[in-house]
């Protein structure tokens, strides 16, 4: 039987991991911040609250590290978004020396001053970012040595507390403000999507490398826009901006938001505004081809229950 351990279990990834994993009949060690989280949420496995940037608690012997925990936020002081991903990720991994690491990564780490149109994974990691979010990511997979490195796009499904809040969150007025034109493609990654990737990674035969995970196509999107909207049952059209207008703007407000203390971010800031606004797809041959990955299509049946 498969001994796997889960860091980030308490979060939106972790947990679907947790659960997809116990279901594969392996003996599963949950690992979060959270002080405690609901048996369901990880699956019924064992949870050990661990903060990856404090003490070390006793740990089981595991075959498997599938590492979830990171900061997945554009807003906030560089230094904890950096002390997240990049000693977080280092501390993990240091804890658990002879077990196979598989980290889960974000398509961030390719230059965000530029299209991404079907990147491979030796496009990235770059020498520029537009944030600590971006760059702590890429330095994060400079120290691993040897793991399997996944890299998930724009990840939804039931039970995200991010991508999708924010973007419904932008509705005002029966309009969902957005950037571009709307034609331009993205790829998406569905958590159902990753988490098969995560599994795949943690047992198949391939034992490092990097890999692009996303849905089984880009898609155009205004039509993701438009589904969103349609199933969360919102009456609105989406409204696009120009990028050189939105630009300036989204600066403005996050020296506001900065000068004031605000913890959350604005409702658009540039990162967000640079990756909607022009093609961001990825090309998934790698994990077809050596992982055996098997996406489904972008669907965002079931967003009414998130």
């Amino acid at each position: 039987m498969l001994r796997v351990g889960v860091t980030g279990a308490s979060g939106f990834v972790g947990g679907a991991v947790c659960r997809a994993a116990v279901n594969e009949g392996w003996r599963v060690s949950a690992f979060g911040r959270r002080p405690s989280v609901e048996r369901g949420h990880v699956g019924g496995a064992p949870y050990t609250p661990w903060d990856l940037l404090g003490g070390r608690p006793e740990l089981p012997e595991v075959d498997v590290v599938i590492h979830c925990a990171g900061s997945v936020t554009d807003w906030g002081p560089a230094e904890d978004v950096w002390a997240a991903n990049v000693d977080g990720t280092r501390n993990a991994a240091a804890a658990f020396p002879g077990a196979r690491f598989v980290h889960v990564s974000t398509a961030s780490v390719y230059d965000p001053f530029r299209p991404t149109v079907m990147a491979t994974e030796d496009m990235a990691p770059v020498g520029r970012y537009v944030n600590a979010y971006g760059a702590a990511k890429a330095a994060a997979e400079r120290v691993l040595q040897g793991a399997l490195v996944l890299r998930p796009h724009a990840v939804y499904g039931r039970g995200d507390t991010t991508l999708l809040p924010r973007v419904l969150g932008a509705v005002r007025g029966g309009r969902l403000l957005a950037v571009g034109d709307g034609r331009q493609r993205v790829s998406l990654t569905s958590v159902d999507n990753l988490v098969q990737a995560c599994l795949l990674a943690a047992a198949g035969p391939v034992g490092h490398g990097v890999f692009n995970v996303t849905d089984a196509e880009p898609v155009v999107l205004d039509d993701a826009l438009r589904s969103i909207l349609e199933e969360r049952g919102v009456d609105a059209e989406p409204y696009y901006l120009p990028l050189g207008l939105v630009e300036p703007l989204a600066f403005a407000a996050e020296t506001a938001f900065r000068l004031l203390r605000r913890p959350r971010p604005p409702r658009l800031t540039r990162y967000a505004a640079g990756h909607l606004a022009v093609e961001r797809t990825l090309d998934i041959t790698a994990a077809r081809d050596r992982l055996g990955f098997q996406p489904a299509a972008t669907s965002f049946a079931g967003a009414a229950g998130w």
